[in-house]
């Protein structure tokens, strides 16, 4: 399931079990008895008056329907992980509904179950699990959040010192610290003196370029009288 690239692998056990439960859910309820289907109409148009318009079998074959339907799309990995969340969500959410407004359900001033009402307040699970995978992080805008912190990291290394400062930054875990700033310091200075060797013509040897011109490049400055 966590091979397609679109479902990460904390998601796997939560739309596995789910899809699974609501999946036989629903084909169980498909060929249903008359007496399950009255049942399961009558708590349904308390919360849901519009509800009385359709038939007792006809409505449970339209919650088996959606059932199968939903169970389905969890256990599809190809399904994005928010829209299955969010129809979980919903779903949960109108179980939870019939659960508050149906009598005998409840204890009385109180959100807790009667012995009646354990089975439908464990719904309040399936809601709880499509609210999960619906705020889940989408996974594209979670890479655009780590390439800009990634950019903005290269981008303070390279202001202690390029991209040798920054490698040894990731290898020593923190700062250069005093002692790559002094060295640092210390190659500045080395390259601004060569720079400004450069610019006055001197070699490394103090000959000048005209001197080297004019005796050759192999010409020492001991034997040259223009030293003495």
């Amino acid at each position: 399931m966590s091979g397609c690239g679109k479902v990460k692998a904390w998601q796997v056990p939560l739309r596995l079990v789910t899809g699974a439960f609501i999946l036989h859910s629903g084909m169980e309820k498909w060929d249903g008895p008359d007496e399950q289907a009255q049942g399961v109409h009558g708590m349904a148009r308390q919360t849901f008056p519009f509800l009385e318009n359709i038939d007792a079998p006809r409505f449970l074959k339209l919650l088996a329907a959606g059932e199968i339907a939903l169970g389905a799309a969890l256990l599809t990995p190809m399904v994005p992980t928010r829209l299955a969340g969010a129809a979980l969500t919903g779903f949960a959410g109108s179980l939870m509904a019939v659960y508050a407004q149906t009598p005998g359900l409840r204890k009385e001033g109180s959100v807790w179950p009667t012995p009646d009402g354990i089975g439908v307040s464990k719904d309040s699970w399936l809601l709880a699990i499509g609210l999960a995978l619906t705020l889940s992080p989408h996974q594209k805008h979670h890479k655009h959040v780590k390439h800009i912190k990634h950019a903005q990291h290269v981008k303070h290394a390279k202001g202690h010192g390029g991209c040798h400062k920054h490698h040894c930054h990731h290898e020593q875990g923190g700062h250069p610290g005093h002692h790559g700033h002094l060295k640092q310091a210390k190659l500045v200075a080395r390259e601004a003196k060569e720079a400004k060797r450069l610019a006055k013509g001197v070699s490394p040897d103090g000959h000048s370029h005209h001197h080297a011109h004019r005796h050759g490049p192999g010409h020492g400055r001991k034997g040259c009288p223009a030293h003495h």
